[in-house]
């Protein structure tokens, strides 16, 4: 299997085991900017009462669930780790907690597809205030800002800067949006994704 097709059967799984998610990370800015590499695919996902192991009855050979559950401290969210073992490809999924902005975020999700699949996407003006977000954890973020000028060119005047302005001013990342704002250039002959 290629990455695509790794990620289009996880989502199978995730669909048939009924569990609601997300794609995000990389692939979503992906979505609504400029396209890059990427060596690994997150999730959110709303576990509730099904067990992850349950994940494991529907995806192929190949896949295994790393018994270490993390703890994500900037959104203070649970991390769960998957790997597909002959590419050494890494699925994070981010449980959705109780957080005002994670829960907007998850509810305001869009549908779309990837690899032929069903599956959700975040809203583009979530990708940016979540990316400026990560920009934040004090690791060097340096492709989560380069990520959001990406999307900022490619959707440029269709995003809502009024959604985006009310959740930077609450994770302290307005400024560092309003520069990446002002900075932007229109991307030529780039049109938003259907």
């Amino acid at each position: 299997m290629n990455e695509i097709e790794i990620v289009a059967a996880f989502i199978t799984a995730l669909n048939a085991a009924e569990i609601p998610h997300m794609i995000v990370g990389s692939l979503s800015s992906n979505a609504y900017g400029i396209e890059r590499s990427t060596k690994d695919a997150d999730f959110v996902v709303q576990l509730g009462s099904i067990p992850l192991r349950k994940l494991l009855e529907y995806l192929p050979p190949g896949f295994h669930i790393e018994p270490q559950i993390g703890f994500e401290t900037i959104t203070s969210s649970t991390r769960y780790r998957v790997r597909y073992q002959p590419l050494a490809f890494l699925i994070e999924l981010f449980e959705v907690n109780d957080e005002p902005y994670d829960a907007t975020r998850f509810q305001r999700r869009i549908a779309t597809t990837y690899g032929g699949q069903k599956s959700f996407l975040p809203r583009p003006e979530d990708v940016v205030v979540t990316k400026l977000r990560w920009s934040r954890g004090g690791k060097s973020r340096a492709k989560d800002v380069d990520d959001v000028r990406n999307v900022l060119a490619v959707q440029g005047d269709a995003l809502d800067l009024t959604y985006i302005r009310h959740w930077c001013d609450q994770h302290g990342t307005r400024e560092l949006f309003e520069q990446l704002w002002t900075e932007r250039v229109r991307l030529p002959e780039t049109e938003p994704p259907v």
